[in-house]
């Protein structure tokens, strides 16, 4: 039966330090959840709570009507796919698969019929004799998630379960796991610091910094409209420009930046503008032109990207990265404008 994950209001430390501050998280029945964000973000924390190996100091974790918070890890029925593999090297590969069946007193030959057939959806049939060893990374990792898939657990929980692979198998297998969470149907919090794993294999994404979750929502919404300075930054906005309105006239609005820049935007381009925001760009949402309506720009080191140059522009609201049109290069020294491209930007409140 598929149910969803709640995390309610946790906190845990690490001796005295706060690891995790009054952290909430929903998973629905069904859902592909990811947690991302840097090395000591709190991502592989929460899931070690979840998996029972920490106690939170406060909160509660629930699966599906299941209270978990003090249940040990071996009582939470939960399917878990690691960095490292953590295969049994003594055994072979069909013997790892059924490991988890055998702990559940499933009869041998139940067992071993579920292991084969989880071998052959995972591309790996013919190879139940072979001792791990004797397997690729990729292989290795497919028999880890064939074993955490065998026992048909509620909740699935991956650990970084691509970093110790190359690039092109990187891909393959997210593209494998998706479709095999997808099919079973599996609730599923998957942990990495990589934002393009990220982004291809979950439903949504909780981007995390110093314990909390600074927002939870999809791939889609995170990449177009982050919801502050942090989250903006953490998916590529590279310019955040601290402006101040000036003038309003209907739904254009001017607004001031530091060294006096002046710029004028559109409500019905980019939304409510307050009195004081932050105009996040990524280096393609400023288009560098030579007339327009735009921040005025020095340009400087011209790179080529093969679909467009990037330029290092010199603003009175300080050094930006834009990128101009193959068909228009321009040269270092020459003055320009910056003009705001609106899907490429967004409108954000200054931190405080």
């Amino acid at each position: 039966m598929t149910v969803s994950l709640t995390i309610q209001s946790i906190s845990a430390h690490y001796g005295k330090t706060p690891v995790l501050q009054d952290l909430s998280l929903s998973v629905a029945a069904g859902e592909l959840v990811s947690l991302l964000g840097s090395s000591g973000c709190g991502k592989t924390t929460t899931l070690r709570l979840v998996a029972g190996f920490l106690q939170p100091t406060s909160g509660a974790i629930r699966l599906g009507d299941r209270d978990l918070t003090t249940l040990p890890a071996h009582a939470r029925d939960i399917g878990l796919v690691f960095q490292n593999y953590a295969l049994f090297p003594h055994l072979t590969v069909l013997e790892n698969v059924a490991f988890g069946l055998k702990q559940r007193r499933i009869a041998a030959q139940e067992r071993r019929q579920k292991a084969a057939a989880m071998l052959e959806r995972v591309g790996l049939s013919g190879l139940g004799d072979r001792l791990p060893a004797a397997l690729s990374g990729g292989q290795k990792q497919r028999v880890a998630l064939a074993r955490a898939l065998v026992i048909e657990p509620p909740l699935l929980m991956f650990d970084e379960p691509l970093s110790n692979l190359d690039a092109k198998l990187r891909i393959d297998m997210r593209v494998e796991i998706r479709q095999l969470q997808r099919v079973n149907g599996t609730t599923s919090l998957y942990v990495t610091h990589d934002q393009e794993e990220a982004f291809s294999i979950s439903d949504r994404v909780a981007i995390m910094n110093a314990g909390r979750i600074m927002q939870l929502d999809t791939p889609e919404v995170l990449y177009r409209k982050p919801a502050n300075a942090f989250v903006a930054r953490f998916v590529g906005f590279e310019n955040l420009l601290p402006l101040r309105t000036i003038a309003r006239d209907g739904a254009l609005v001017t607004a001031e930046g530091a060294g006096g820049a002046k710029i004028t935007l559109s409500q019905d381009d980019f939304g409510l503008i307050p009195d004081d925001f932050i105009l996040g760009c990524r280096a393609d949402g400023l288009s560098v032109q030579q007339e327009g309506n735009g921040l005025p720009a020095v340009l400087g080191t011209r790179t080529y990207l093969g679909r467009a140059y990037q330029y290092q522009c010199t603003t009175p609201a300080g050094d930006i990265v834009a990128n101009g049109a193959l068909s228009d290069p321009l040269a270092a020294g020459n003055v320009a404008v910056l003009v705001p491209v609106p899907e490429q930007c967004c409108i954000l409140t200054p931190e405080l």
